[in-house]
């Protein structure tokens, strides 16, 4: 499928939940957003349906998030079933890792051949403040619970906030002796961040994934590390839009991706479906089709139609827009 700007769609982020077992700062207020009700959630056959047309117009590629996908019941079974879909190639999982080491087995059995980790500092007092309730070491052992069962590529996602002043080199440095994945992220003022604990987060938080060069090179060389280099060998595949470097020797690699200085828009080729059945053609749109009301009340016709219109109405770039309607956890990491 190919939109009006001639880019080829055919990847689709599906969000399974806003619920969380972390309170993130930047996603949700410390009490956690209103859940939605039983009949407003998607049902799990309703998202597998959705995948079998999708599958059928040409989306190869599921990623599964949330808020947090594993905390909904049934997701080990649910990717078990999209894999037996005809035309899907892979299916993949955004997690915050903390249920990894609990559940990586069953999730590689039933056919997970991917996950991103999301983990935004490795101080343990600074990860408390950013989760409310988190504990970093959870997450560490999600990390090598995904390495040990052989998830490739494992991929690492730090959201940097200029007002956190997170340590970025020691992040790239796991890249070193692990086969890790290592993607720094250009904080995005989605939703109204401000309004959940009075951070006042905003544009002036975003550091330029240039900047982030600039400051682990010079860490890295004072060292004895060396600079970055573009990735060669070490390259992970995967649908994203990071550019990949690598240090001397490592076993992984460190990734920019750049949604504001250095945008992409140009070569997006996804969707994005909510927890209660919306599609969003853009991050940064509050535009959202309804999906749900097709998937309960029509045909696979009318699934595909509203997909069709998704495609159709998907802007050629977020034009710098800041701040959305509905926050992460409502949208889908």
């Amino acid at each position: 499928m190919k939109d009006s700007h001639g880019r080829t769609i055919d990847y689709l982020r599906i969000s399974l939940t806003d619920r969380c077992n972390l309170r993130c700062i930047y996603c949700m207020p410390e009490e956690g957003v209103e859940s939605l009700c039983h009949t407003d959630i998607m049902r799990l056959e309703e998202v597998l349906r959705a995948v079998r047309v999708a599958a059928g117009m040409g989306i190869s590629r599921i990623r599964l998030t949330g808020g947090e996908p594993l905390v909904r019941k049934g997701v080990v079974d649910l990717i078990r079933e999209i894999n037996q879909v005809p035309g899907v190639e892979s299916v993949a999982l955004t997690t915050n890792g903390v249920l990894l080491p609990k559940m990586a087995a069953q999730l590689k059995e039933a056919g997970l051949s991917r996950v991103n980790i999301s983990l935004d500092t490795l101080d343990p007092e600074q990860f408390r403040y950013v989760t409310r309730v988190g504990n970093v070491e959870d997450v560490i052992a999600g990390i090598q619970a995904a390495l040990d069962y052989g998830f490739n590529p494992v991929k690492i996602n730090a959201v940097v906030v200029r007002s956190l002043n997170q340590d970025v080199y020691e992040f790239a440095k796991m890249s070193v002796d692990r086969p890790l994945h290592m993607r720094f992220i250009e904080y995005m003022p989605v939703g109204d961040s401000a309004g959940y604990d009075g951070m006042g987060w905003g544009k002036q938080d975003v550091v330029p994934c240039e900047e982030l060069i600039e400051i682990i090179n010079a860490r890295a060389i004072s060292d004895g590390l060396g600079p970055l280099k573009p990735a060669g060998g070490h390259r992970p595949s995967g649908w994203g839009p990071a550019r990949y470097y690598e240090f001397e020797g490592a076993k992984g690699t460190v990734g920019f991706i750049s949604p504001l200085s250095r945008h992409f828009c140009s070569e997006c080729n996804r969707l994005r479906l909510t927890a209660d059945g919306k599609i969003r053609p853009c991050l940064f749109s509050d535009r959202e089709l309804d999906l749900r009301g097709a998937l309960r009340n029509g045909t696979d016709a009318d699934i595909r139609a509203v997909f069709l219109e998704a495609i159709g109405i998907k802007p050629d770039d977020h034009h710098d827009k800041v701040g959305t309607e509905r926050g992460m956890s409502k949208i889908g990491g």
